[in-house]
C-alpha cells in the first residue's frame, strides 16, 4: 500500500473530527445572519465594537508576548544553566496549572481591590498561562542535541549568539504552539475578565446570551471572536516554520552542558521567585486563609470531586483520541488539506464555553434529543473546547519522533496498526500523556459549558466554587477551590515527571 493510500483513512478520521469541532458554527453563523447582512453590518460597525476589539487586542498584545518572554526565559534558566534548586523551580513553575485562573483572580481582587482593567487582567492571565509556554519550551530544550550549538561556538560565536543562531530556531514549534494556546485561551477567557471588570468580546457575549440564546447580538459578537481566532491560527502557521527538530544519525543524543550564571545568579533566582510567588504562593495562601475563616462545611464536596474527576478523565481521553488523526496527518503528510483540517479543530476553542454549550444544547434538543443532559454531550463539548491542548502536545511528540523509524518498521513487514502500537505511540508516549493531563486540568476548572451540559443533579467543583464566590461567601467557596487545587496538583506533578524527567 502506498504512503498516500495509507493516509486516506487517517484523513477521513481527521475530517470527521474537524466537522465535529465546527458544529457550534452551525448555530452561531445562521443566528448571526438571521436578520440579514445589512442589519449585521449595522450592528458590527458601532463604536462599542471598536472598544471591545481594542480591549481584546490590547489584552492579547500584552499577555502573549509577556508569557512568551517570561516562559522561554524561565525554561532556559532552569534547563540550560546551573541555577540553584533547578528541580524545585521546574516543579514550581508548573504549579500555576493546578490553580484555576478565576481562583487567582478572586485572590487578587480580595487582596488588591484596586487592581482591575487591562493591568489586572494582563497580570492574572500572564501568571496563569505562563506554563503553556514554559512546559513545551523546557521539554524541547531537554530533548535538543547540543551538537549544532557546539559547532557554532567552535566557529567563534559567543554562547548567547550560538543559542540565538542554533537553538531558538529549533524552539519555534514549541514557542509558537505555546503562544497559540495562550492567545486562544485569552479569546475564550471569561472568569478572570469578569472579576477584573475588563470588557472583551467574551464578557460581552456572556451578557448578550444572559438574555437568551436566540439573541442575534451574541451570535454576531461570537462571529467576530471566530475571526480573531482565525487570525491567531494564521499567525501561528507563519511563525511555526518548517525547521526539522527530530534527529537521526550515528551516535547517541547528548544533553547540553549547563552554563554558570556568575553574577546573574541572584537576578535569575529573584525572577523565578517573583513568578512563583505571584502565580502560586499568593492564591494558595489566600485560599488557606479563607479555609481558616470558615466555620464549617456542609456542601457536597466529595460528590463534586468525584463528578469532576470522572468528567476530566472522559474529556481527556476523548480530546486526545480526537486530536491524533489530524496531528499525525500534519506531521507525516503535510499538505494544505492537513493544515485546513488541523486548523478547523482550533476554531471552536476560541468560543467561550457558554457558546459551545448552548450550541450543543440547541442541536441535541432539535436533532439528537437522547443526548440532551447526558455525560456524553458534556464530554463532546470538552473535546471540542480542548482539542488544541491535545493537538499541540501530539504534534510536538510526532515532530520529535523520526519518521524514518516508522518507515523502517513498515519495510520490515509491520502493518499500520502494529507500527502505530509498537513504534509510533511509544516514541510519542510522553506527548500523549501531556495532552491527556493538559485536557484533564482544563476540564477540572471548566465552568460555563459544564453548567449548561452537566446532567441534572450533577455538579462540579468549579460550579460550586463560582456559586459560593458570586455570593461573596469566600469561606464557603474555599473548600471547592482547595478541591480543584488538590485534584490538579497530582496531575501537574505527573505532567512534570513525564515531560521533564524522562527526556
Amino acid at each position: 500500500m502506498s504512503a498516500s493510500s495509507r493516509a486516506e483513512p487517517v484523513a477521513l478520521l481527521a475530517a470527521a473530527v474537524a466537522a465535529l469541532a465546527v458544529v457550534p458554527l452551525l448555530v452561531v453563523v445562521p443566528s448571526a445572519l438571521s436578520e440579514g447582512v445589512g442589519a449585521a453590518a449595522e450592528f458590527l460597525f458601532r463604536p462599542r465594537l471598536g472598544q471591545l476589539l481594542g480591549n481584546t487586542g490590547a489584552l492579547v498584545a500584552v499577555t502573549v508576548p509577556a508569557t512568551l518572554v517570561l516562559g522561554t526565559l524561565a525554561a532556559w534558566i532552569v534547563e540550560r544553566t546551573r541555577v540553584p534548586w533547578a528541580s524545585a523551580w521546574r516543579t514550581l513553575l508548573l504549579m500555576p496549572l493546578a490553580v484555576p485562573a478565576f481562583v487567582s483572580a478572586y485572590a487578587w481582587t480580595d487582596l488588591a481591590p484596586w487592581l482591575d482593567g487591562l493591568a489586572g487582567a494582563a497580570l492574572v492571565t500572564t501568571l496563569a498561562y505562563l506554563p503553556f509556554v514554559f512546559l513545551p519550551v523546557a521539554a524541547m530544550l531537554r530533548s535538543l542535541d547540543p551538537g549544532d550549538e557546539e559547532i557554532a561556538r567552535s566557529l567563534g560565536l559567543s554562547p548567547a549568539m550560538a543559542m540565538v543562531r542554533t537553538v531558538l530556531p529549533r524552539l519555534r514549534p514549541a514557542i509558537a504552539g505555546g503562544g497559540l494556546l495562550v492567545a486562544l485561551h485569552l479569546l475564550a477567557e471569561y472568569g478572570v475578565l469578569e472579576l477584573m471588570r475588563f470588557q472583551t468580546f467574551t464578557t460581552a457575549i456572556m451578557q448578550q446570551y444572559a438574555v437568551g440564546f436566540s439573541d442575534v447580538a451574541g451570535s454576531l459578537l461570537a462571529s467576530v471572536l471566530l475571526a480573531l481566532c482565525l487570525l491567531a491560527l494564521l499567525l501561528d502557521i507563519a511563525l511555526r516554520g518548517r525547521h526539522r527538530v527530530a534527529r537521526v544519525g550515528s551516535g547517541v543524543q547528548r544533553r547540553a552542558e549547563r552554563m554558570g550564571l556568575g553574577a546573574w545568579t541572584a537576578p535569575a533566582l529573584a525572577l523565578l521567585a517573583v513568578l512563583v510567588g505571584l502565580s502560586v504562593v499568593l492564591p494558595v495562601a489566600t485560599v488557606v486563609r479563607w479555609l481558616a475563616a470558615a466555620d464549617g462545611f456542609e456542601g457536597e464536596l466529595l460528590a463534586d470531586t468525584a463528578s469532576t474527576l470522572g468528567l476530566a478523565l472522559l474529556g481527556a481521553l476523548a480530546a486526545t483520541a480526537a486530536a491524533l488523526p489530524a496531528a499525525w496527518l500534519l506531521e507525516r503528510r503535510r499538505s494544505k488539506r492537513a493544515h485546513l483540517l488541523e486548523r478547523a479543530t482550533f476554531l471552536a476553542s476560541a468560543f467561550p464555553g457558554v457558546v459551545v454549550g448552548l450550541a450543543l444544547v440547541t442541536l441535541s434538543v432539535r436533532w439528537v434529543s437522547p443526548l440532551y443532559q447526558t455525560v456524553a454531550l458534556a464530554v463532546i463539548a470538552y473535546a471540542i473546547l480542548f482539542l488544541p491542548r491535545a493537538m499541540v502536545s501530539l504534534r510536538a511528540g510526532l515532530a520529535a519522533s523520526p519518521p524514518e523509524l516508522t518507515e523502517a518498521a513498515r519495510s520490515l513487514g509491520a502493518g499500520g496498526t502494529a507500527t502505530l502500537v509498537r513504534v509510533t505511540l511509544p516514541l510519542m508516549a510522553p506527548s500523549v500523556l501531556t495532552g491527556l493531563v493538559l485536557v484533564a486540568l482544563a476540564v477540572v476548572t471548566e465552568l460555563t459549558a459544564t453548567l449548561l451540559l452537566a446532567p441534572t443533579g450533577v455538579s462540579t467543583l468549579a460550579i460550586s466554587f463560582w456559586r459560593e464566590a458570586s455570593a461573596l461567601d469566600y469561606a464557603g467557596a474555599a473548600p471547592y477551590a482547595a478541591g480543584m487545587i488538590g485534584l490538579s496538583l497530582p496531575l501537574t506533578l505527573l505532567l512534570r515527571r513525564q515531560i521533564l524527567e524522562e527526556r
